[in-house]
């Protein structure tokens, strides 16, 4: 009976919120079509909101970002920049960011792309915004080593498969660690078939996606205890301002960082990227903006994804400081 009631509201759910968003018409004409009152229709229609029967996306229009944009392609000479509104609640930013690179995968990813996926929550986010893409044989591969203490949403081998599942197509796991005690043991790790194979095949990728991360004492490498808040802390002191992908700790001129915490993690590096036709670097944070900056200074990044407060910060970081992002003195 339970299960009968349950069917019903399911049904009910997904016939007013048809007739709300697909046919137009308002609460009061489907309260009074269907023999319910508008409260309960309006109950239903939010309820069909937190069930996910209906996903409703708003879109902002392309004059909004378009100078900023454009600006970011000329200054840095990215192929493109993708700049989302600004909102308070970061995790509606993270979707805002992550929704702009969904569609922008849907747009160039075709039978036979090959797209390198690295770690983290912006990263993870993209898979969450990839709606109606129908059957497409991509193979997304895991360009970093996997974390317990990451949790399955910001692994890239978890990460991958919700990719291939909304693509319909396949994901291969890169079966290693993604940080090892010291770059001797990383060497040694790289000389593994299984871990070369799958790098091999990830240095292959038409597309890269990767997370640009700050050096915070609440960043995710610390709550996951890749590192200490000291060592963050040191690190920070000796110019380091953010890394790529988890690893390849870079300064604000784009230049590998001096730091202990160099050279520990599994994955692709700086110099695979550059060989990627589209690497994608996804950052919504607003903490972030020194980070994007040092890692738009590298000229390895085609992509960025970022929202417009970071944007206008880094356009204003690189005017400050047009000496070192020329390698003047």
């Amino acid at each position: 009976m339970n299960e009968r009631v349950e069917n019903a509201d399911i049904a009910l759910m997904t016939e007013i919120a048809t007739l709300y968003y697909v046919e137009g018409e308002t609460q009061e004409v489907i309260a009074n079509r269907l023999g319910i009152s508008r409260v309960k229709a309006g109950r239903l229609l939010k309820r069909a909101h937190a069930e996910g029967i209906v996903d409703v996306r708003v879109r902002q229009h392309p004059s909004v970002s378009a100078e900023i944009e454009q600006e970011l392609i000329r200054r840095f000479g990215v192929k493109r920049a993708l700049v989302a509104l600004d909102h308070a609640d970061p995790d509606v930013q993270r979707s805002g960011v992550a929704s702009l690179v969904a569609d922008h995968l849907s747009r160039t990813l075709h039978d036979g792309s090959i797209v390198a996926v690295g770690m983290g929550r912006n990263v993870g986010a993209v898979a969450d915004n990839v709606f109606d893409q129908g059957e497409r044989k991509c193979s997304f591969v895991c360009a970093i080593g996997g974390s317990l203490r990451a949790g399955e949403y910001m692994n890239p081998d978890h990460i991958c498969r919700r990719l291939a599942m909304k693509f319909g197509g396949d994901s291969e796991t890169l079966y290693a660690p993604a940080l090892v005690q010291n770059p001797e043991l990383r060497d040694a790790m790289y000389e593994n078939s299984t871990v070369r194979q799958t790098l091999d095949r990830a240095r292959r990728a038409d597309t890269a996606l990767i997370g640009v991360g700050d050096l915070s004492e609440d960043s995710n490498m610390v709550r996951m205890g890749w590192f200490s808040p000291q060592e963050i802390a040191e690190a920070r002191l000796s110019g380091t301002v953010g890394d790529m992908m988890g690893y390849d700790f870079i300064d604000l001129h784009g230049q590998p960082a001096r730091t202990p915490m160099q050279g520990r993690v599994i994955g692709l590096t700086i110099g695979d990227l550059a060989r990627i036709p589209d690497v994608v670097a996804i950052a919504s944070e607003n903490t972030k903006a020194a980070g994007i900056l040092g890692a738009l200074r590298t000229g390895v990044i085609d992509t960025l994804a970022t929202s417009v407060t970071n944007a206008h910060t880094i356009l204003r970081l690189d005017e400050a400081t047009p000496a070192a992002a020329t390698g003047e003195s």
